[in-house]
């Protein structure tokens, strides 16, 4: 296998069964490697005091994205202001703070290995997910057309790159109100792909997401919800189903939770008001 550093997919000869016929083939595969988080705090005069954060399976690419947003999703970081640089290696990330920031790390209970599939896996107990936010919510007022949530699905297929060359990724996509694409992201991890776009928004100063609506490639996890509570969206849809905590935490933060979305139908699970029927 050859592959290229930092590349989000490798070639690999494989053998094909089609019907009673063996073919050798060339196929793409999405790569999935360990990403080392952590931070530190530039004090003055003092050396820097890294902290290992989290080692998470990711896809290479947008890797400061991805450790921007995983640290505002876990409560540790809430405005671009915070960050002083970020260095970025191969397969770490270290985001380097500001000197007055005054960081609790008391309640970031996670394991130091989290699975690609399962953000959710390295909490070291359920209520340490609970992760309270710190930027200003609202509970934002509009309606989408019915007909026009059916569109995203294949505006989401055309953008999906990876996922076309490979079939073995997730994505999360980023829609205005008027149903334009803003951002999209792929990643072998449901919440890596989700934790990039929060990280590039919180970068450009964009939250909260309260004007926006999410889509996602899987289904709705309660991580998910949750990460995208903490950047104030209230829109969510998901081509497959919702977990019952996850409907739970739609419920409790007013979001629009939408799952088994296609380009023919979809359920509404929770916050109908915002959907013209």
């Amino acid at each position: 296998m050859i592959q290229e550093k930092g590349k989000p997919i490798v070639s690999k000869k494989i053998i094909k069964i089609l019907g009673d016929d063996f073919v050798e083939h060339t196929d793409d595969i999405a790569v999935e490697e360990p990403l080392q988080i952590s931070i530190g705090v530039l004090k003055v005069g003092s050396p820097i005091n890294n902290k290992d954060i989290s080692i998470t399976m990711r896809t290479p690419g947008h890797d400061r994205d991805l450790a921007i947003g995983f640290l505002f999703t876990e409560g540790i970081i809430m405005a671009s202001h915070q960050i002083k640089r970020v260095i970025l290696d191969e397969n770490s990330v270290n985001v380097q703070l500001n000197d007055s920031e005054n960081l609790d790390l008391s309640k970031l209970e996670r394991h130091v290995y989290t699975s690609s599939s399962c953000g959710v896996c390295g909490k070291a107990s359920i209520e340490a997910i609970k992760t309270v936010c710190r930027i200003p919510l609202s509970s934002p007022i509009f309606q989408i057309e019915k007909n026009l949530i059916k569109s995203f699905p294949s505006i989401l297929q055309q953008e999906q790159n990876i996922f076309n060359n490979t079939g073995g990724i997730h994505a999360a996509a980023l829609f205005n109100i008027q149903g334009e694409l803003i951002a999209m992201r792929e990643d072998v991890g449901r919440h890596n792909a989700l934790d990039k776009i929060i990280g590039q928004v919180l970068t450009e100063d964009l939250l909260p997401l309260d004007q926006h609506l999410l889509f996602l490639s899987g289904r709705a996890s309660f991580e998910l919800v949750q990460k995208a509570a903490m950047a104030g969206i209230h829109f969510i849809m998901a081509v497959g189903a919702p977990s019952s905590l996850a409907v739970e935490m739609a419920l409790e933060h007013d979001i629009t939770l939408i799952g088994f979305l296609n380009k023919t139908r979809y359920n509404i699970y929770t916050g109908s008001n915002r959907i013209k029927i």
